[in-house]
Order: C-alpha cells, then structure tokens, then sequence
C-alpha cells in the first residue's frame, strides 16, 4: 500500500513515463486511458494497474536518476554521470550544508537536497527570476523544496550565508567570485565547479592557484554504454562522451604568523617555549 504524499513513477507498455505525487481520490490522465490513484495506491509498487481502457501501466518508486529525467528545463542540466562523482567528492551526505550558485532548472539542487536529508541543508543561488520559479516548481514537484533555501541574487554581491560544509558554482566566470569563497565556508571545505571550454578552466586554475586552496584537481567523464544483449554483447554505437570540466579545490584557511616578541634593543627575537613544570627557565642571556 503506497501513502498519500509519496512519489510514483507510472510506465506505459511504450515506456511513457508519468512522475506524480501520490492523492488520494486523485487520477492520471494518459493517452490510453485515466488511472486512478486509489487503485495505485491499493497495488503497490512492482505492481501494475490498468486505465479505463484496459492498458497496463507499472508502478515504481522513482529513483534520484528518475527524478533528475523528469526534471522541468529551459537550461542544460547536469549529467548523473558528473553528479554521482560530485557528491562523493563534496562529501555530501545527510546533514551537510551546501551553498550552490548557477540553479538554473534545478538538477542538481535536486540531487543535493536529496543526498542532504531532513537535518541539512541546501542553499541555491540563481540571479534570473525565471529559472529561479522553475526550480522552485520543481524541487516542490519531487517533494524536497523544505531542505531548499532558494536566493534570488547575483553572487556578485557576495553570499548571504557562511558555515557551509561544501560550495559549488556552475557560473561563466566563477574566478571573479573566488574571494567571497573564505566568508561562506568553514575551513578544509570542498568547492566544485562546472565548465564547458578549457579556456574557462585556465583562468580559474589561475586564480585557485593564487588564493587559499589546495588539492585542485581537473577531470571529465566519459560513459560508454555496452549493448545488453549476452550473445551479442558489444559496446553501443554512440556514446556519452564530453558534458563539461569539472574541477576541485579544498579551501583552506591562511595560517596565522607565528608570535614574536621584541628585545629592547629593537631586534625582534622568537617566543621561547614555557619551561617544563618543575624544570629552571632557561637563561637567554647564556643562549648562544
């Protein structure tokens, strides 16, 4: 028995998909028919259930990967292949709070606010009021708008928030915002960002390498899909090849100057260290 509230993904026999939110009394209007959410609900997922018309739809669970499809877009979004490394290498999990920059349709915001939990948090950026709407419709659609706090704001003026565990920016020149960097994030955090030229990547390596961040690394990945077919099993024609840049930096925060003292003749001199306890001061006079 599935609850009122919960997700389902319906498929027809021609593999259309239906994504919905599960309401009691509700029904799916579909090209074979209308389905009637009280008689999935009844079947439970793995199931099928059959329209008016007599066509069978499967009843499934969405997955992450589902959700991502069936996300609503006027932008590109980014690729699960790209996301599953980015999450592992953010070190998002329940509980994490991740400031992102560049929402656009809500891809990954959705990934994130997923990976995140009920105990974290995701904080997005989106400078247009137009993707901003859209994402908001549908984080809301998938049920995960109450772990998104939406910001409608160009980071040029800088992040509203600080604390974050994890930062992520998919902008066109995100080397112009690296020095807001320090103020939104706890130190030792990992940042991400997403590029399409290698021309973009240069100029940010420029500037990472400049400031306090370390353990940069650049990738790309590639996913080759095989034909699953036993007797005839060979990799498909065509593959997913290059989506974009992605490259990774720990920020890390800027080490205080050791203490000095200065002599009274002017000379400066470094702090001695405290005496044991129960051990004689050693005597600067007699230091060589």
């Amino acid at each position: 028995m599935i609850e009122p509230g919960q997700l389902i993904l319906l498929i027809s026999h021609k593999g259309k998909r239906y994504l919905r939110k599960l309401e009691a009394g509700g029904e799916v209007h579909t090209h074979d028919g209308k389905l009637l959410m009280d008689e999935v609900a009844e079947a439970g997922y793995g199931q099928y259930v059959k329209t008016h018309l007599g066509k069978a739809y499967l009843v499934l669970k969405p997955t992450l990967h589902d959700l991502i499809k069936g996300v609503k877009r006027q932008t590109q979004i980014m690729y699960p292949k790209e996301i599953g490394y980015l999450m592992m290498k953010l070190g998002i999990g329940p509980g994490s709070t991740v400031i992102e920059s560049g929402t656009g349709s809500g891809g990954l915001t959705t990934a994130l606010a997923w990976f995140v939990g009920d105990t974290g948090k995701v904080i997005t950026y989106e400078r247009r009021a137009d993707f901003y709407k859209l994402a908001g419709k549908n984080l809301e659609r998938v049920g995960l708008a109450h772990r998104v706090e939406q910001v409608n704001q160009n980071i040029e003026e800088g992040f509203l928030h600080s604390g974050a565990d994890a930062l992520f920016l998919d902008v066109r020149t995100p080397w112009e915002y690296l020095h807001s960097i320090p103020q939104a994030v706890i130190p030792g955090a990992m940042c991400g960002f997403l590029l399409p030229t290698v021309n973009q990547v240069s100029d940010l390596l420029r500037g990472l390498e400049d400031g306090p961040f370390a353990d940069l690394e650049v990738l790309e990945i590639l996913v080759r899909r095989w034909k699953p077919v036993a007797d005839r099993l060979r990799p498909d024609d065509r593959m997913v090849a290059h989506t974009g840049f992605l490259v990774f930096a720990r920020y890390m925060e800027e080490p205080a100057a050791p203490a000095r003292l200065d002599d009274e003749d002017g000379e400066d001199r470094e702090e001695l260290p405290d005496a044991p306890e129960g051990a004689d001061a050693p005597d600067a006079d007699n230091m060589d």
